[in-house]
């Protein structure tokens, strides 16, 4: 009688075998998460090595002061913007052209280029090095993101005439090699994390956010592109425009 109640005492209930089975799953996550942050970081501080002979690869287009501000007392201080919101454009021609239909037909055109807009939490980062008097030269302004199905709030340069368009060969220099058994094994360890399930416990265990990690890119306000499904009243969507 004694042996078979150590036997029953010794048998894990259903219960606590699915507690076990689900820790061990966290420490798996947890190990695979915290291996590739590792791996990223060797990935990235990987030094770049100078090439012996340096080979031009398309053109690059880019902002630079006109020159009537380049001569002005404030060229350091929009230059100092201009490396803030500077954007670069590559392209196999001088030209920068891409295809368009028109009327049937399909014809090149010139590709638009503009300054970089300064997203809300890059504005208000410290990090980011915004000075109080380069805030006075940026508009607020509210557009809808396509890819993330939300209304967003932006900051834009409000001068953008000061800056002008200059093409230069793009060369390159430098090349940074390539460790074939690190990219393996990040590239399995990113599979591995990647995986929907995985995704919902990184965000709920690691990122410490209790709701569903797929409702991060949702909004209250708009859920799909069409306004017809705007789950909110008249009422409600006008005094949301006024408090912004």
């Amino acid at each position: 009688m004694e042996n078979n109640n150590l036997l029953f005492s010794c048998l894990r209930s259903v219960r606590s075998r699915k507690r076990a089975i689900k820790k061990n799953v966290e420490k798996q996550v947890r190990k695979k998460y915290k291996r590739s942050s590792e791996l990223w970081n060797i990935r990235k501080d990987i030094p770049w090595i100078p090439l012996e002979e340096p080979y031009q690869r398309g053109f690059v287009r880019f902002f630079v002061l006109r020159d009537d501000v380049k001569r002005s007392e404030d060229a350091d201080f929009f230059e100092g913007i201009l490396k803030k919101i500077n954007s670069y454009m590559y392209s196999e021609s001088r030209l920068f052209l891409k295809k368009k239909r028109k009327h049937g037909r399909r014809i090149y055109v010139e590709k638009e280029q503009k300054l970089n807009s300064i997203s809300y939490y890059t504005w208000i980062d410290p990090r980011f090095g915004l000075v109080p008097r380069e805030r006075l030269y940026f508009l607020k302004r509210q557009e809808y993101n396509p890819f993330r199905r939300r209304i967003e709030t932006c900051y834009e340069f409000a001068e953008p005439w000061r800056f002008t368009l200059r093409i230069r060969p793009h060369m390159i220099t430098h090349y940074k090699p390539v460790d074939a058994q690190l990219e393996k094994e990040y590239a399995e360890v990113q599979s591995y994390i990647k995986k929907y399930k995985v995704t919902g416990i990184i965000q709920k265990k690691i990122h410490c956010k209790s709701f569903p990690w797929k409702r991060e890119y949702e909004t209250d306000l708009i859920k799909s592109r069409k306004y017809a499904h705007c789950i909110m009243s008249a009422t409600e969507f006008a005094e949301y425009f006024e408090d912004l």
